[in-house]
């Protein structure tokens, strides 16, 4: 009799614990499983676009307006891929007092789209693309932006440095932001063509 009541807490504990390795499989299962990244208070979800995911980030309220007022948003909701410079408030908020009204002018459209596509690069380009183009290029890497100009990628003993065509230097502060049509790298400073 002893051995049966064993057995059968036996029995009931293998079950136990066979539903505990399988449930929260079946629940994870029905959740989303994503590795994200948290900008600006927000999680990044990879399955979500450059759009979707940008408008949740509260360091990119202005970014995202700009992007709105350019028309870019449909360009950005693309398949891509892209990879995304992307400015904070605070790195607009360093411009001259002034530029950011200026450029969100609808007169003055064409500027901002000029200023907003030099931040994009054509490609999915992570944080190791960058590297293997640093090493290759001999410790600098030249990037065609969208903008037709280009950026200059390298290291310094702030991280990755993006140095634009004024020779003004942003850092990146987030990288490898993974989204469904491309990649953003947070940086602190807007980028002039």
């Amino acid at each position: 009799m002893r051995i049966e009541i064993l057995k059968t807490i036996g029995v009931a504990f293998g079950m136990v614990l066979t539903l505990a390795t399988v449930a929260p499989v079946a629940v994870a299962g029905s959740m989303s499983t994503e590795d994200s990244v948290e900008v600006g208070g927000a999680a990044m979800y990879p399955s979500k676009n450059i759009i979707q995911n940008a408008v949740n980030s509260k360091d990119h309220t202005t970014l995202v307006a700009a992007v709105k007022a350019a028309g870019l948003v449909n360009t950005l909701s693309g398949a891509g891929p892209f990879t995304v410079f992307a400015p904070t408030n605070e790195a607009f908020g360093a411009l001259p007092a002034g530029t950011v009204d200026t450029l969100l002018r609808p007169q003055n459209k064409d500027t901002l789209v000029k200023v907003l596509t030099y931040h994009v690069v054509p490609g999915r380009l992570t944080a190791h693309d960058l590297a293997m183009a640093v090493q290759n290029g001999g410790g600098r890497a030249s990037l065609k932006t969208v903008e037709g100009d280009s950026l200059v990628v390298s290291r310094d003993g702030e991280g990755w440095a993006i140095t634009d065509d004024k020779g003004d230097v942003a850092h990146v502060t987030i990288g490898d932001v993974m989204q469904s049509n491309g990649v953003i790298h947070v940086v602190d400073k807007v980028l002039m063509p």
